[in-house]
């Protein structure tokens, strides 16, 4: 790393530091601050390193930090996905991939799916687990927050089930070529994260549980093409045509999943109707 190089990164630290109170990490503020946000010797502490070397990083006389090191300061320091990723590149060590899908949905896009009542929206990992939900995709699906986390995989359910009256996953007129494509997904992301544990898991549990997800899986078919539309069977207001519109989380691999009905159709109504009734009908046999 260059003397230029190490500048940039020195610069960047005391700029972080400087714009975080003590407030921020659980600090008592104190009293006599020469300069704004932390002092040197609370990020170090805060990073389980030592306030000279510290130092050294900010006034560029310290080489090659190691990723550990990096990290511990980016959650000392409280950064953002990207300024973590600005960090590691001017250190010269590229943030390692995360090893398994994010979980974690940003407060923003929760609060788009609770701005959409006319439409049901979701939230899906990369292995299909929905993530987040607003109140319509609820009633017209199931009320996820009653279940537990294994049981809120797409993946698992269109191939394992349960199955409502018979029905495979809620009913949907695609649901085998939903099945198709989430296999071929699934491939992905056990491609993207291979050391991960909960999808190595679900690649398990689906390869002995299913013979059609088995005979999917051997093909290591990787493309697929969305569907677009698609028609729930539900138990109460009957069939529900919806268009299906994907929306990337490229930054966090999920994807919002908004399903719409035609404004002034039948579906339209029945949608209404959902977010009126709510998630009662959710107490009906499975």
């Amino acid at each position: 790393m260059d003397r230029r190089v190490r500048q940039e990164l020195g610069g960047f630290l005391r700029s972080r530091r400087e714009g975080i109170t003590p407030t921020d990490v659980g600090l008592p503020a104190g009293v006599r601050r020469r300069t704004p946000g932390l002092r040197r010797e609370e990020v170090a502490q805060l990073a389980f390193i030592s306030t000279e070397y510290y130092t050294r990083l900010e006034q560029a006389r310290a080489r090659h930090p190691s990723r550990e090191v990096l990290a511990q300061l980016a959650r000392a320091l409280r950064l953002s996905d990207a300024e973590r990723t600005h960090l590691h590149h001017l250190a010269g060590a590229p943030p390692a991939p995360p090893p398994g899908p994010s979980r974690e949905v940003r407060p923003s896009i929760v609060d788009l799916l609770d701005r959409l009542p006319e439409a049901a929206a979701i939230v899906i990992s990369a292995t299909y687990e929905v993530l987040a939900w607003n109140d319509l995709a609820a009633a017209l699906m199931e009320d996820f927050s009653a279940l537990p986390r294994q049981d809120r995989n797409l993946i698992r359910r269109a191939f394992l089930g349960p199955y409502r009256n018979g029905r495979r996953l809620y009913g949907v007129s695609d649901a085998d070529t939903f099945a198709r494509t989430s296999a071929q997904h699934l491939r992905t992301a056990a491609a993207r994260y291979p050391a991960d544990p909960e999808v190595t898991g679900l690649v398990a549990e689906l390869l002995a549980g299913s013979e059609e997800f088995a005979r999917l899986w051997a093909t290591h078919e990787v493309a697929a093409r969305p569907t677009l539309c698609k028609t729930f069977a539900h138990p109460l207001v009957g069939p529900v045509a919806v268009t299906c519109d994907v929306l990337d989380i490229t930054d966090r691999d999920q994807q919002v999943i908004i399903y719409t009905a035609a404004p002034g159709s039948p579906s339209h109504e029945s949608l209404r109707l959902l977010s009126v009734i709510g998630t009662q009908h959710m107490s009906l046999p499975g």
